[in-house]
């Protein structure tokens, strides 16, 4: 369940326009699954404990600038648009920085179609692309974050302060938007979480934008007739979609999973997942509607749990303070350490100017592939001295046999305490030199290169 599952015709259509994308398909997708929530949300509803709540997911697309949150938005309106008639192009709207704002917005319209032949319409899809504008305003209002909370609850929203009271039963608002992984950490902070506001927000990390070689090529068409039929299907009256037998063992892992995650998280990171066991079966339904179905099989159940438990993944990295998923620093490994040291001196180092560099002794160093080790013995003080290049940089010479010095101590143990001779020894004949300290042992590897961090 590592990788999201893109399920139903949905998800067939997203995978179908993914390789003409410089875009996340996972941002296509969720952005999807928002908007055809908001086209639904006014006659679906899901059974939750013996009561109906509203399908409504509210989700975030967190990623740097260029990351692709546009254009995984507009795909998505490629991928929807069809198929769900003017209700995009009439339903969307953004802006919204307070709550009275909201509430007038939804009341306006609930006045505007309350005559109309299909009834009081109260479904809204806000888009909010720069969503860090929106969450330094609304600091000011203290009832954005609580009418917020009410909105995603479908609870009754009121308006006190006009002249004419303003209420609206049953909103079907949807909130998607963009951030920045360091605007979201500043922005929207663990106190406003533990109070419900951000926490019924469903945010994903892209990935990286692949680059196409031709930037001209169009998506392709999408078929939207089963996506037309699925809208028709769950606007044409009220629907509860509710859990099929064979689903229930999973809803119980699901709910499982989500108290164990919240004890044993820390406080900070906890908050922003309290909500997870609900958000799947939100999504559950949606993806059941997509297939004019009232009842949530187990597939359906194990697609939308995928894609929350990556929402819980990723929550869990943005509130760490991660801007993405970092890639860690690798470190150098012997080879291109002494290939650096090599390079910095022309392609031609001796012993002193590699071996106290990198940790390691002459005879370890022999051992790497590529490196090549001669003796120079043309040196003035009659010392030969060890000489480190690269294989391919190696001089013509050094391939050649040597003739046959005179008689000269042990050659091997003179090459590995080379490394820390200083080379004014050699005026001072006299002097009996010291014993070499051993040779500084192998630095431990960094905890960055222990595999389990990445599971913290």
């Amino acid at each position: 369940m590592s990788t999201p599952v893109l399920y139903g015709p949905i998800g067939r259509a997203v995978r179908k326009i993914s390789p003409f994308l410089e875009a996340d398909a996972l941002g296509v997708y969720v952005a999807a699954l928002s908007m055809w929530s908001a086209a639904i949300g006014g006659t679906v509803k899901v059974s939750s404990r013996g009561s109906a709540r509203p399908v409504l997911l509210w989700s975030a697309l967190v990623a740097g600038t260029g990351r692709g949150k546009g254009t995984a938005l507009r795909a998505a309106l490629h991928v929807l648009d069809a198929s769900l008639g003017r209700f995009l192009a009439t339903h969307t709207t953004s802006g919204i920085t307070s709550g009275a704002s909201m509430v007038n917005h939804l009341w306006e319209q609930q006045e505007a179609t309350a005559e109309t032949e299909h009834g009081r319409d109260v479904r809204a899809l806000v888009v909010e692309e720069e969503w860090s504008e929106v969450l330094r305003r609304v600091k000011r209002d203290a009832s954005f974050t609580t009418k917020l909370r009410a909105a995603w609850d479908g609870a009754t929203l009121r308006n006190t302060t006009k002249e004419e009271a303003q209420e609206v039963r049953d909103p079907a608002m949807v909130l998607h938007c963009h951030v920045t992984p360091s605007d979201w950490s500043k922005y929207v902070g663990e106190s406003e979480a533990a109070g419900g506001s951000y926490n019924r927000i469903l945010p994903f990390l892209l990935g990286s934008v692949p680059m196409l070689d031709d930037d001209r090529m169009s998506l392709p068409k999408v078929d939207g007739s089963e996506l037309s039929d699925a809208y028709a299907w769950a606007t044409a009256r009220p629907r509860v979609i509710t859990l099929s037998e064979d689903a229930r063992p999973l809803w119980r892992t699901v709910r499982r999973y989500a108290r164990i995650l919240g004890e044993t998280l820390p406080e900070a990171q906890a908050v922003f997942i309290e909500r997870t066991a609900e958000q799947t079966l939100r999504v559950a339904a949606c993806l059941a509607a997509s297939e004019c179905s009232e009842t949530i099989t187990d597939e359906i159940l194990t697609a939308a749990f995928t894609l929350v438990r990556r929402s819980v993944q990723d929550t869990v990295r943005i509130n760490k303070g991660a801007d993405a998923p970092k890639v860690k620093r690798q470190p150098l490994s012997l080879a291109d350490k002494v290939r650096a040291r090599i390079e910095l001196h022309g392609g031609r180092a001796t012993s002193s100017q590699v071996l106290p560099y990198v940790g390691a002794t002459a005879a370890e160093v022999k051992t790497l592939p590529g490196i090549v080790v001669t003796v120079d013995r043309s040196g003035k003080t009659g010392r030969p001295a060890t000489v480190f290049t690269l294989r391919g940089d190696t001089p013509i010479h050094a391939e050649q046999p040597v003739p046959t010095p005179q008689p000269m101590p042990a050659a091997p143990e003179r090459e590995q305490n080379r490394a820390t001779v200083v080379q004014m020894d050699a005026y001072r004949p006299t002097i009996k030199q010291a014993p070499e300290p051993a040779p500084e042992p192998k630095r431990p590897e960094p905890l960055d290169a222990n595999p389990f961090r990445a599971l913290l």
